[in-house]
C-alpha cells in the first residue's frame, strides 16, 4: 500500500445537477469518506452547476479521481495533484468530446513534455512543421484549454472550496 501522501483539487466546470449525486458517490469510493460538495450555476453553460474540492491522499489519488469521474461522461472536469516523494505532479482533464487528457506539470502548473513525447512528435511530423506543432499542441493539452477556459473563466468563488482528506 502506498503510503507517500499528496494533494490536489478537483475542478467539476460543469454537470448537469442529475450528475451530481453520481459525483459524490464517485469520489466516496475513491476517498472512503463522506464527500459534501457545494454546487454553484455555472454561467457560462445555463442550467449546469460547477464545484470545487481540495483533497488530500496517497500518491495517485488523482487518477483515482479522475477515472473515476470520466466513466460518468457528461460532465467537465480537471484534477490535480501536487508531486510528491518518488511522484510528479499531474493534471487530468476531461470533456465529453475530446475525453481526457494527461500531463505532468512543474511547480508552476506548466505541462512538461516528456523526451520520448518530443521525439515521437518530430519522428511522426517526418520534418512537417505544422504537422509537429499540432503534435506539441496535443501534448500540451491545448483541445482540452480551450474548451474548459471560458468554464474557468466564469467559476471564481473562493467560499465553494471543500476538502476531502483521506487518512490511510
Amino acid at each position: 500500500m502506498n503510503t507517500t501522501s499528496t494533494r490536489g483539487v478537483l475542478h467539476v466546470h460543469a454537470t448537469l445537477s442529475a450528475l451530481c449525486p453520481h459525483i459524490r458517490w464517485a469520489l466516496e469510493s475513491v476517498a472512503g469518506r463522506s464527500a459534501d460538495l457545494e454546487w454553484y450555476p455555472q454561467e457560462a453553460l445555463p442550467g449546469q452547476l460547477r464545484t470545487t474540492m481540495e483533497w488530500e491522499g496517497p500518491q495517485g489519488t488523482g487518477a483515482l479521481i479522475a477515472s473515476a469521474l470520466q466513466r460518468l461522461k457528461s460532465l467537465r472536469f480537471e484534477v490535480t495533484e501536487e508531486a510528491s516523494s518518488g511522484s510528479d505532479a499531474g493534471r487530468w482533464a476531461y470533456t465529453p468530446q475530446l475525453g481526457i487528457f494527461y500531463g505532468m506539470t512543474d511547480s508552476l502548473g506548466n505541462t512538461v513534455i516528456t523526451e520520448d513525447r518530443v521525439r515521437y512528435a518530430y519522428e511522426f511530423s517526418q520534418g512537417n512543421p505544422e504537422v509537429l506543432l499540432r503534435q506539441f499542441a496535443l501534448a500540451l493539452g491545448e483541445a482540452w484549454d480551450t474548451e474548459l477556459e471560458p468554464l474557468r473563466e466564469r467559476a471564481i468563488e473562493p467560499s465553494n472550496v471543500r476538502y476531502l482528506h483521506r487518512v490511510g
